[in-house]
């Protein structure tokens, strides 16, 4: 989904007090993660953080540089799910500033090429970051020169999380085929939706705007709601548009004991299309498998325990349709 882009002023030098112009210094050049993935769904005990362990040792395990950053602040156990103790140095470091860059606290995962930056199990202000500290760590998670990032978030719509989400190239949306999951992925997911809609219009200077119109009635979409703004402001309605067109979370249903829970993914799609007017993509189903628990209560990853289930198996369906996105999004590619 990406960055809403930040403006900046360019201040001019009158022509008189112009210098002769110098050779132009080589480019420096900003690594930064290729793809960024956040795994949320709002409620607790779904599976994201599994999901988050095994999809990250796919993508390693095809020769992709792979940390996966445990952005669960407060509730950090990304380190369990792989069988790890918790490491020496945790998110704590980095927020305290006892560290200076994010690569500094990643720690070797005992599988090669997959590194994990531990929650803040000890820092007392974790769950609550400054909006400071926030945005510091979204940069360098950002900057960290590997291939894909992947974020475990944490339980909850609470600003953090949502911003997590937002700022991924990847904002994947977790749920099991219960109604009350269901329920709280569609409220995660409108609430993300809201807080890009007021960030945009935050940047873009439509605060006041956008205001107004939410005030003078209610609306059953965004679509609505755009089409409304762009009667009072073309100008503003499209910006508006092409911004929130980048809003497309991806699906994946977790723990499918039947074919009927795996069609909730399509039916989730559909109804998302229908009554919000935006699009969403549908990476696959997780089947159901008594080997996922057995293998986190012996604190082994299910890919490297019994990556002969059918379970083990789904993640590498979920890592194909992820690279297939990556390489449709590239430029020149058609879609």
């Amino acid at each position: 989904m990406g960055d809403v882009p930040t403006l900046k002023l360019v201040r001019t030098v009158p022509e008189a007090r112009r210098q002769p112009a110098r050779p132009a210094a080589p480019a420096r050049t900003v690594a930064r993660a290729r793809r960024v993935v956040s795994i949320g769904g709002g409620k607790g005990g779904i599976g994201k953080s599994l999901i988050s362990a095994n999809l990250g040792i796919e993508l390693a395990r095809r020769g992709k540089r792979v940390v996966l950053v445990d952005a669960d602040l407060g509730g950090a156990n990304l380190h369990t799910t792989l069988g790890l103790d918790v490491p020496k140095r945790t998110l704590s470091d980095f927020i305290e500033r006892k560290v200076a860059r994010i690569e500094d606290v990643v720690t070797p995962t005992g599988i090669e090429n997959l590194g994990l930056v531990s929650g803040a199990l000890d820092h007392l202000d974790a769950a609550n970051p400054r909006y400071a500290q926030k945005m510091r760590l979204l940069r360098h998670v950002q900057q960290m020169d590997v291939d894909y990032a992947i974020l475990d978030l944490g339980a909850g719509t609470h600003t953090n999380v949502l911003d997590f989400f937002l700022v991924s190239d990847h904002g994947v949306l977790v749920l099991v085929p219960e109604p009350t999951a269901v329920e709280n992925a569609y409220r995660f997911v409108k609430a993300a939706f809201w807080r890009r809609m007021r960030n945009v219009a935050q940047v873009y200077g439509y605060e006041g705007l956008l205001r107004n119109v939410m005030e003078s009635g209610s609306f059953r979409s965004p679509v609505e709601l755009v089409a409304t703004v762009t009667e009072r402001d073309p100008e503003a309605g499209a910006n508006l548009a092409r911004q929130l067109a980048t809003f497309r979370p991806r699906l994946v249903v977790n723990q499918a004991r039947t074919p009927q829970d795996a069609d909730i993914g399509q039916a989730v799609v559909a109804a998302w299309r229908k009554y919000f007017g935006l699009e969403m993509d549908y990476l696959g189903y997780i089947h159901y498998d008594d080997a996922m628990w057995r293998t986190l209560r012996a604190r082994k990853p299910l890919l490297v325990e019994r990556p002969d289930v059918p379970a083990a198996k789904a993640f590498a369906a979920m890592a194909d349709a992820l690279l297939a996105l990556d390489v449709a999004a590239r430029p020149g590619v058609n879609r």
